[in-house]
């Protein structure tokens, strides 16, 4: 059996905030770790029937493009879903909120950038 690791680095500063996400995967092409300003990552337990978590981003990940990363991790979320179930009605219900919600944030920053 082949496998594969994903090795993520989190910089904390003396506050526990991150200050730097580094991740690399041995199956990347890249040989060197992959900066990014935010993560989500998801584990099913499948005892508890629960979902497990962690979201961490750094000091540099700005309000507009934690908006656009959740657009893009919602969307990404509905394919998956239509992989594994075939749902269409509810994979076009999850994109069509993603498309709402990222709208509806559009709007309230431009109202606040106006006042």
């Amino acid at each position: 059996m082949r496998q594969s690791t994903i090795t993520i680095d989190v910089s904390l500063d003396e506050k526990n905030i991150p200050e730097q996400i580094l991740w690399k995967a041995t199956d990347s092409t890249q040989d060197q770790g992959q900066k990014a300003r935010a993560m989500m990552l998801s584990f099913w337990d499948g005892a508890d029937k629960s979902a497990l978590r962690m979201d961490l981003w750094t000091k540099e990940m700005m309000v507009d493009e934690m908006a656009d990363f959740y657009y893009q991790t919602i969307m990404t979320m509905a394919d998956s879903f239509d992989r594994a179930t075939h749902q269409q009605e509810l994979v076009d219900m999850m994109k069509n909120f993603a498309k709402d919600f990222y709208a509806r944030f559009r709007d309230i920053q431009l109202k606040e950038n106006k006042l």
